[in-house]
């Protein structure tokens, strides 16, 4: 069995039109998604999303850099040490 980690990949969009795209990006990978907090703000036009995983390094790459192909949309990844 693979080394798993945790990490929690921090997401801004700011294209509405790709929330669908990434919904079901993050369905794909949903047997690796901890638990996940979205927090829309209108008052900036974009949606802050936090989902935490606990998966081998290159399967939580291959979600994020999908993630942040999308137009409109930026992730940022922090790892556990572990």
């Amino acid at each position: 069995m693979e080394d798993t980690r945790i990490a929690v990949a921090a997401i801004i969009v700011e294209n509405k039109d790709a929330v669908a795209e990434l919904n079901a990006i993050l369905h794909e990978y949903g047997s690796i998604i901890i638990g996940r907090m979205g927090i829309p703000y209108p008052k900036k036009g974009l949606s802050i999303i936090s989902v935490a995983v606990d998966a081998p390094n290159e399967t939580i790459s291959a979600m994020t850099g999908k993630l942040g192909r999308l137009p409109g949309v930026t992730v940022k990844t922090a790892y556990s040490k572990a």
